[in-house]
């Protein structure tokens, strides 16, 4: 009996220390300008302020993550980015699953309303407006540059692959939003 109430508190101390520590780290990084991948952080007020015409989105090809901050709580993330047609999108995916909708809150609170932001890129800061696209043929072009950029699906790809991808979107698996300017 002793030897099982020993184990017991053994097992607990190895449970409650990296379970403390994590939860540490996250209210360190809750004042911090910025995110990092795994924790999110304070409001971004490093990097110039964008203004002046819409730059050209293509560079975002290269760049696998950003900073996106929405303002209602003040709490930035790191997320995946992609541009089509000239215009650049966010994805939120597993949004059905239990994990999606513990880590995903963000993409929740911006459908909900908590619609503006900033999205910093390579420095710079842009104020945006979260714009969820659900259906309609910018999907297309969505969802082939998701396919090659994040999932490796060589090119040309199948028309197949584009509305398999689609398809998850439409379901509300995965969440695509525009990051309009403001």
């Amino acid at each position: 009996m002793k030897i099982v109430r020993i184990v017991l508190q053994i097992v607990g101390f190895l449970i409650l220390i990296p379970a403390v520590s994590v939860a540490t780290l996250r209210v360190e990084r809750s004042d911090a300008d910025g995110a990092t991948i795994v924790f999110p952080g304070g409001e971004m007020v490093s990097g110039d302020l964008h203004s002046g015409p819409e730059p050209d989105w293509s560079f975002t090809d290269e760049i696998s993550t950003i900073e996106l901050q929405l303002n209602d709580p003040m709490a930035t993330r790191r997320i995946f980015i992609l541009e089509s047609e000239g215009k650049i999108y966010i994805v939120s995916g597993y949004m059905k699953s239990f994990l999606g909708r513990i880590w995903k809150e963000w993409a929740f609170e911006a459908n909900e309303g908590n619609d503006e932001g900033v999205l910093r890129v390579n420095g710079t800061r842009y104020p945006r407006k979260l714009i969820r696209i659900e259906e309609g043929e910018v999907l297309n072009g969505v969802a082939a540059k998701l396919l090659k950029k994040y999932s490796g699906v060589p090119e040309p790809i199948s028309a197949a692959a584009i509305q398999a991808a689609r398809a998850d979107i439409e379901s509300g698996n995965s969440w695509i939003f525009e990051l309009a300017p403001r």
